[in-house]
Parts: structure tokens; C-alpha cells; sequence
């Protein structure tokens, strides 16, 4: 899909008057020690899909989110409102909710027969990945957002969950809302985040995550939660509007370096922490750590780790032991961290996905076209056993 520049309104980055933050509470589902490695494995190949696309394209942006990313929230779409539970991913720019559902599962669904705000489109929504498709058709509606309204908005209504296999069939999720930028949305149609500042409903082209460790996070639009983070912001300018992605000055786990310059992404969409295999290695090996079905770590978790960091724009982003950590059985963790390999021009690529926003509250400045980091308050970094 050729890469498409959709110019915002002037208006847009005026701030609305009187306009409030959007609050939305996030809520996570646990894997337990076996599913948790199982989906360490089964990711790695999508992820490699999903950011070695030609940027233009989403060959790949929907299955990985349902493989990994646990984080959702409610929208409602239709009037009256019909509720869907999205995950709200960084890595991808479409919005769609599933029009039927698979059988035995308990997925809410759209229909537009309920809505009297429903316009017809029709045309075909599709992407097509290694596991198979998710397709279906664009609709348009009014999709409310909290207290965020868009009218007339174009998503999709997809009728075949099938390339989600499993995963999808036991998620508590129905759909996904893309937070990413306009060239890698499906079809040209303008992103959500696009067309709430559009709209200017929002006090700030801005929104924000918080990713509770252990407990339900949450996400604002038009502004930050200061509750939610300690100290200043680091702005760091982004590199592409695609994902949001920064240039990585480098990686080092203490004081051993572990990779030089490339790319990282801060993906919500992605819970762990990916980067190129032989960096990935060096860790594991300084570690001492265990290979685990070729893909997933694991450690003794009594054993001493030291600080892996992340230098962007000359300043270190450090996650300590209890941020590496996922899940603990007996005296074995499992560490977050996995190796995906893109070839260039996109890689060496670094994906930053929940591991690193439990640490840092990440404020996504779609005006400035910026990433804010600021060390996150109040974070649980209790084991799950």
C-alpha cells in the first residue's frame, strides 16, 4: 500500500477550550509459565513479518497483538453505543471490531443492523500473513472514545478471525485501535489518532501510557497524567512516521556493550523486549542464561543481573532485574527478552514494547512528532509465580 501524507488542520494544534483528558483504564490478562514461553516462541517469526515490511505496508500489524499484547480497554461504535474491547496498539494505524465471531468464544461483536449512525462503504479490508488472513470490509459509524466522539469515522468490520488461530479464540479482546501514523494504515483511511486531533477535541495532540506492572494501566489522550510518573521528561525526536520509532545511539548490559547505533520502536502492541539476535545472545550469554525453545530465556532467579540500558538521544534508559523479569516457577524466570532479526533498511531494529513502558511512561507527542520518557511512579515489580 503506497504510503500516503495526510496534511492536519491548523486548527488542529490549537489546544480546545475548556477540552479535559481522556482517561481509559487498561486491563491485562496473565499468562501462566507455559503459555508464556509458548508465546515467546510463536511471536518471533511475526515479528520479524511485521516490522521487515516495506514501510507503506502492514502486511503483518494485527496478529502480533493478539499473540502477546495483553493490554485492552473499551470503545463503543454505533448508536446506541455497542461496546468492543481494543487493544490500543502503537504499532499499527487501523481501528476494526470483529462482525462475527468464532464459534465458542465469547468476543462481543459489531452490528451495524443496531446502528442508526451505520453508512455503508464496502470496500475490501484485508491483510495477509504467514498464518493466514484477517479480511473484511470498511463501514463507517460513530466511534466513541470515553468521552471522545467520532462521527462518520471509516474502520473496518472483519468476518474472518481465522489467521489468529487460537489466540484470538481465547482472548478477551474483540478488536484493534491503531495508534500509529497515517502511512501505514490499511487502505490511506485516516488513523484514529489522526482524526482526533482533527477533530479537536483534544487539549493536546498528545497521548500518554501507563502500563501497571502486576495490576490494570492506563492510557490518556490530550495530555499526561501527572500521578503517573516521577521527575522530567526526556523528549527524543522520532525518526520515522510510521511507528513510532527513535534512533538507538546503543544498548549495554553494566558496562558491556551490547549493540551500537540502529532503531527502536515503542511498540504497546508488544510485550516484550526484541532486538537482533546476536545482541540478544550477548546478553543471554553474559547472563548465563538458558535457551528455551529457541526464542524465549530463561535464568535462575537467583542470579545476579545487571542493568541492561538503552541509549537514546545520549541519554540511558536502564530496566533493572525486577523490570526483565516476567514470570518465576520455582527457582526458574523467564526474562523478557527475544530475538527478532529485519533486514535492512529497517534493522538492526530494537522493539521497546511492555517490558520498557512498565519502566517509563511514555508520552507519545504526535504534534511535535516526539517520544517522552519519564521513569513511571509506583511500579509493582512483584514476581508472578
Amino acid at each position: 500500500m503506497p504510503a500516503r501524507a495526510l496534511a492536519l488542520a491548523a486548527a488542529a494544534s490549537v489546544p480546545a477550550v475548556g477540552a479535559e483528558l481522556a482517561r481509559f483504564p487498561l486491563q491485562r490478562r496473565e499468562f501462566d509459565f507455559q503459555e508464556r514461553i509458548e508465546s515467546i516462541h510463536l511471536s518471533a517469526s511475526r515479528m520479524e513479518a511485521r516490522y521487515g515490511a516495506v514501510e507503506g505496508t502492514t502486511s503483518d500489524v494485527v496478529i502480533q497483538d493478539y499473540q502477546n499484547a495483553e493490554y485492552y480497554g473499551d470503545i463503543t461504535v454505533g448508536t446506541p453505543g455497542q461496546t468492543e474491547s481494543v487493544i490500543f496498539d502503537t504499532g499499527s494505524s487501523n481501528l476494526w471490531v470483529p462482525q462475527t465471531k468464532p464459534w465458542f468464544s465469547s468476543h462481543k461483536v459489531y452490528s451495524h443492523d443496531k446502528s442508526s449512525t451505520y453508512k455503508k462503504n464496502g470496500t475490501v479490508f484485508k491483510i495477509q500473513y504467514g498464518s493466514g488472513p484477517v479480511s473484511g470490509y470498511y463501514s463507517s459509524d460513530t466511534v466513541s472514545i470515553g468521552n471522545l466522539q467520532l462521527k462518520d469515522y471509516t474502520f473496518a468490520e472483519v468476518t474472518d478471525t481465522s489467521g489468529l488461530g487460537l489466540a484470538y479464540r481465547l482472548g478477551k479482546f474483540d478488536g484493534i485501535l491503531g495508534l500509529g501514523w497515517d502511512s501505514i494504515s490499511v487502505g490511506g483511511v485516516p488513523t484514529p489518532m489522526h482524526a482526533l486531533v482533527e477533530s479537536g477535541q483534544l487539549a493536546e495532540p498528545v497521548f500518554a501510557f501507563y502500563l501497571g506492572n502486576n495490576q490494570p494501566g492506563e492510557l490518556v489522550f490530550g495530555g499526561v497524567d501527572h500521578k503517573h510518573y516521577t521527575g522530567d521528561f526526556t523528549f527524543v525526536p522520532l525518526s520515522s512516521e510510521t511507528y513510532w520509532e527513535v534512533d538507538l545511539n546503543g544498548a549495554k548490559l553494566g558496562s558491556f556493550s551490547v549493540a551500537g547505533q540502529g532503531k527502536a520502536i515503542v511498540d504497546s502492541g508488544t510485550s516484550l523486549l526484541a532486538g537482533p539476535t546476536d545482541a540478544i545472545k550477548a546478553i543471554a550469554d553474559k547472563l548465563g542464561a538458558k535457551s528455551v525453545m529457541g526464542k524465549a530465556y530463561s535464568i535462575d532467579c537467583n542470579a545476579d543481573i545487571a542493568d541492561l540500558s538503552f541509549t537514546l538521544d545520549g541519554k540511558d534508559f536502564a530496566l533493572k532485574k525486577a523490570d526483565l523479569i516476567l514470570q518465576a516457577q520455582g527457582s526458574t524466570c523467564i526474562l523478557g527478552l527475544m530475538s527478532v532479526d529485519v533486514p535492512p533498511p529497517r534493522g538492526p531494529l530494537w522493539i521497546l514494547g511492555d517490558v520498557f513502558m512498565r519502566k517509563y511512561y511514555v508520552q507519545f507527542d504526535w504534534g511535535n512528532k516526539r517520544l517522552g520518557f519519564a521513569e513511571a511512579a509506583q511500579a509493582v515489580t512483584e514476581l508472578v509465580v
